[in-house]
């Protein structure tokens, strides 16, 4: 097994392995605590890292300092509230101090206008040039060879994979390639055959340095006071500050040819900003003797998460990069997953919300980039309220029926470059000008207690359980895979864990699953020829799902594969009434015994036709998915709105049709679901079909964990003494207790207007006196008395392991049998209970 890998530091493959290079633009921070558990599990392992190589007489620069993080306003202490509260799940040591406890920490802080903080002792700081010497050094020692003072000039492939690389030292023979060159690694994908996307861009990033300051301890902690957009440490005895400032300034990385010019000319101007506050935070350093500021550049992704994983473009291509400025932090986690993925094929982190398939061409947009990233950097300090949303970089891709919502009052949320309305405000006609468009607006929600869109909301919610709403589903992930004879089900049956042949017209939900058993797509095939199926699946997954379906096609083109999602308006109609509207507009005979739930008919709707019409709504109301050719979508929306008006139709945004899938107790890829997820776990044993002829993907390992036990259950939980209007809302990842003992986490939540309670979907375990997980059986889960900490309050919660049946004013048959989860897991005990079963 062969590789070539190409450093983080610079084009020269040197940079990354030796220290070539500063150390003056690093600010070598070590902290444990980040985003996600995923990156959490990878910083520790970096951390463990760092340890090891002191260990070994390899020096890193490591010290174990601590970190404290102070707070200026009350939103800040309740994130540092929910930090503490999650440090339980992430097995991170940290307390909450008051602001006497901050200055003794570190004695030169003004602390007049800070409430509060978080000290992590087991934080520290490192030396990346004497840790890059050290892997360097270790690898050298295992048989590693290294080129120095070499540029890469080209990628070339062979059947979809990488085979070589060309060098100003000549070509080189691999069989894997790993980008990890910083902000060049966007530059260096363009030098592959096909070129690979990595969406990146330099920004410009401040490191001040001080002259030695006298009697500074050198155990000094990292202060971090993101309010103020600023960090500081010690380093030599002297003090080092940097910052993330609020609008950021990206560089042109073509113009950068070497690693001695990654540190350009300083902008004092623009380090204004930061400079005021280092000085408000530590008034002594106005009397500091300025040795250096440090002008160098970070590369940062579109959403501010790291990019790592095998491209789309070319099979063992993998990118590792966009650790915007905590690389040092990053690296061994980052390294060892990569390593994990080359010689396993999968890593033992989910990292899907990493992954390099969460991308598209559009990210990868100069133009995009450089839009975005004046935004970027400012976002790793922001506080980070729920459902955040970028503001520049907006408006890429629109629905047909995109300006008639807007117009309509739809506040908009993006995903996958995809503008999505969130929820729908009011429009005062009387003072709105027909001729004039409504505005842009971007949604937001700066609280974590109840949202200032709840009463919006609400309204939306109960148009699609009384009477009718319309929802845009466009942003969902179409695809289209046919063959000539039965090659395309004798595929998805290898990938899939259900049954998917069926009969023509009939849809299948399935998991794609991996070698694990976990889960690498959720989705819903509509079969609508023989040999003709139609994907749904969830917006995020447009790159990704692509990616497993193309890596498992038949070599000889036997199927063909056709992302089809921006050749169809998708348009939701979601409520009691909808077989009554939608009859209203088609000669199809609608009924249960012509179109049954969970069935698929092509629909003339009005003046149109080639409608896919799909008898299901993701959320558990009745209702139909249309799929229209966009050529038709404003003439199906115009009829729909206007023959629903006597059906009270109502426009209704994402947030409703989330508390409506949270209510019925859907798990969703992406947000419950994920590649460490198996179907026995989340209550989805009857869509998996064991006997099939072809065995799929996943099916020895979903055999052995039946066989064994599950060690973990998807729940949904009713927090039961918890009040909406006052107490801070749970957002998800928060600590689930039972009988008074950690067991788990909450994943998705919302408020359920029916239940007019906080509902949370998660996942129960139950662990011994070491934390090892053990057998979870639903007598367990229902035996225990459950309570969710919200920022340190724990609120009472009551179990349910099924979906719940929710009272309403009309009861349809359909409805009833329309059951996310199962009371038991045996499939048997559901025959007939569901149209596919």
């Amino acid at each position: 097994m062969s590789f070539a890998i190409l450093s983080a530091v610079s084009r020269e493959l040197t940079s990354n392995i030796v220290g070539t290079g500063s150390r003056w633009y690093s600010s070598g921070l070590v902290g444990a605590f980040k985003p996600s558990l995923a990156q959490v599990k990878i910083a520790q392992s970096s951390i463990q890292l760092l340890k090891d190589l002191e260990s070994r007489g390899r020096p890193t620069g490591w010290k174990q300092c601590g970190s404290l993080l102070l707070a200026r306003t009350r939103d800040r202490m309740t994130v540092y509230r929910r930090m503490k509260s999650q440090s339980v799940s992430w097995g991170i040591e940290c307390e909450l101090v008051s602001p006497k406890r901050c200055q003794e920490i570190w004695p030169m802080l003004n602390v007049d206008d800070v409430l509060g903080g978080l000290w992590i002792p087991g934080d520290g700081v490192g030396d990346t040039h004497l840790f890059c010497m050290s892997l360097m050094r270790e690898a050298v020692a295992n048989g590693v060879g290294v080129m120095e003072d070499c540029s890469i000039t080209a990628v070339h492939s062979k059947e979809g994979k990488v085979s070589g690389i060309d060098t100003t030292h000549g070509s080189i023979e691999c069989q894997y390639f790993v980008n990890c060159a910083g902000f060049w690694a966007r530059q260096i994908g363009q030098l592959a055959k096909p070129q690979v996307k990595v969406p990146l861009l330099p920004c410009e990033h401040y490191y001040l340095h001080t002259k030695r300051i006298d009697n500074l301890d050198p155990m000094t902690p990292v202060v971090r006071d993101p309010d103020g957009y600023i960090y500081l440490r010690e380093r030599d005895g002297c003090i080092l500050a940097g910052g993330f400032e609020p609008i950021a300034k990206p560089v042109y990385e073509e113009e950068i040819r070497n690693a001695e010019q990654r540190c350009v000319s300083e902008d004092w101007d623009h380090f204004h900003v930061l400079l005021q506050e280092i000085i408000k935070r530590v008034p002594s350093l106005s009397q500091a003797v300025l040795h250096k500021l440090c002008n160098g550049l970070e590369a940062f992704s579109p959403d501010c998460k790291w990019i790592v994983g095998e491209t789309p473009e070319m099979f063992n291509y993998h990118v590792a990069a966009g650790m915007k400025t905590v690389g040092i932090s990053a690296a061994g986690g980052v390294a060892e997953a990569t390593v994990d993925e080359i010689v396993d094929g999968y890593t033992k982190y989910d990292m899907y919300e990493l992954d390099i398939n969460r991308f598209l061409g559009l990210h990868n947009n100069k133009r995009f980039l450089r839009d975005r990233m004046k935004e970027v950097p400012g976002v790793h300090y922001g506080l980070p309220y729920p459902f955040y949303e970028f503001e520049m970089g907006r408006n890429l891709r629109l629905s047909p029926i995109y300006p008639t919502l807007r117009d309509k009052g739809a506040v908009f949320g993006q995903v996958m470059g995809y503008e999505r309305p969130t929820w729908f405000e009011s429009i005062d006609k009387s003072t709105a000008t027909p001729d004039i468009p409504q505005p842009f607006k971007i949604a937001h929600t700066k609280t974590f207690g109840k949202p200032h869109w709840f009463d919006t909301v609400q309204r939306e919610y109960w148009a699609c359980r009384e009477a009718v709403g319309l929802a845009d589903y466009s942003s969902f992930t179409k695809i289209d895979l046919q063959s000539q004879g039965n090659e395309v089900v004798d595929l998805l049956q290898y990938l899939c864990s259900n049954n998917v042949d069926v009969p023509v017209g009939s849809i299948i939900h399935t998991g794609m699953q991996n070698e694990r058993g976990g889960y690498e797509n959720d989705c819903s095939l509509a079969r609508i020829t023989e040999n003709h199926y139609m994907m749904i699946a969830p917006t995020i997954q447009q790159t990704r799902c692509k990616v497993w379906l193309k890596r498992h096609l038949p070599r000889n083109g036997a199927v063909t594969l056709s992302d089809v999602t921006s050749m169809y308006t998708a348009i939701c109609i979601l409520g009691p009434f909808t077989r009554s509207l939608l009859s209203e507009l088609t000669d199809t005979d609608l009924s249960p015994s012509n179109f049954p739930f969970f069935t698929f008919k092509e629909l003339d709707v009005g003046l149109a036709n080639g409608i896919r019409a799909m008898n299901l709504t993701h959320t558990g109301e009745l209702g139909y998915v249309l799929y229209i050719p966009n050529e038709f979508a404003l003439h199906v929306y115009n009829r729909l709105i206007t023959v629903g008006e006597k059906y009270g139709i109502s426009h209704v945004g994402y947030y409703a049709t989330r508390s409506l899938r949270v209510e019925k107790f859907f798990a969703f890829w992406g947000q419950d679901l994920d590649t460490m997820t198996t179907p026995l776990e989340c209550g989805r044993t009857w869509r998996v079909k064991f006997d099939k002829d072809i065995p799929f993907i996943g099916r020895d390992a979903l055999l052995r964990q039946r066989e064994e036990g599950i060690r973990r259950q998807y729940v949904q939980l009713l927090l039961t003494d918890h009040d909406h209007e006052l107490d801070l809302w749970s957002w998800g990842g928060e600590p689930i207790y039972r009988d008074g003992n950690y067991c788990g986490q909450t994943t998705t939540t919302s408020y359920g207007f029916t239940f007019k309670k906080q509902v949370c979907l998660g996942f129960v375990q139950n662990l011994d006196e070491d934390g090892v997980p053990q057998k979870v059986t639903n007598d367990y889960v229902l035996s225990g008395h459950y309570e969710i900490d919200i920022a340190g309050i724990r609120y009472a919660a009551k179990v349910n392991l099924h979906s719940p049946n929710l009272p309403t004013k009309y009861p349809d048959k359909e409805r009833d049998v329309y059951q996310a989860t199962r009371k038991l897991h045996e499939s048997n005990q559901f025959l007939g209970r569901h149209y596919q079963p």
